[in-house]
């Protein structure tokens, strides 16, 4: 899985791979091969980088960024957010688990930031899956509380929180382009600018 983005002072398009796929090796030899490989970014998967990614400190956050830096390569974004810890979940009926979940993606958010990304990537289908017992209905509208939380925290910091469409063996919420479009904008016409 690749994603192509766009460096603001040449235009040119540039590629970044997703870290998990070198997530056996130290970071520094992921920031290494990807670069050999011929890329220029690493989209990191917050899992990769510790059991519980909140708990890095800006100090450690300095750390990866500079590693990556002195390999060549930016780390243009997050992806894969809430594998780690166990126990999140943006559709849970259980508030204080939701609470716990947007304080992380929001923590996610400042990390982002902290290690020279632009965007985060929400899939995290098995933390956006509808609960036994539970709407789909009621599950998406809890969903939509939290992104929308998350996107003023990531407009906040200048950047940018994507919805990913995944397939519906992964999750039943949000598996086509235009379902993630229309919930963007129903979150924007709703107050998040």
């Amino acid at each position: 899985r690749e994603r192509g983005y766009f460096f603001s002072n040449s235009g040119d398009m540039r590629f970044a791979l997703c870290n998990e796929v070198l997530g056996t090796m130290e970071f520094g030899d992921q920031c290494r091969y990807a670069h050999l490989l011929g890329y220029h970014g690493l989209e990191v998967a917050p899992f990769t980088l510790a059991e519980d990614p909140s708990a890095l400190t800006d100090a450690q956050l300095a750390g990866l960024r500079a590693l990556a830096a002195d390999e060549g390569i930016a780390i243009v974004g997050l992806h894969w957010l809430l594998l780690k810890p166990d126990g999140l979940s943006i559709t849970s009926p259980d508030l204080a688990v939701r609470k716990r979940t947007v304080e992380f993606m929001q923590r996610l958010i400042g990390m982002c930031a902290q290690l020279g990304g632009s965007y985060l990537v929400h899939g995290s289908p098995g933390q956006r899956n509808v609960p036994k017992g539970e709407s789909r209905e009621g599950a998406l509208a809890r969903a939509k509380q939290c992104w929308a939380a998350a996107g003023e925290a990531a407009t906040g910091c200048g950047l940018v929180y994507c919805i990913e469409p995944l397939s519906a063996d992964q999750t039943p919420l949000v598996n086509t382009l235009a379902e993630a479009v229309a919930i963007v904008a129903e979150l924007r016409i709703a107050g998040l600018k």
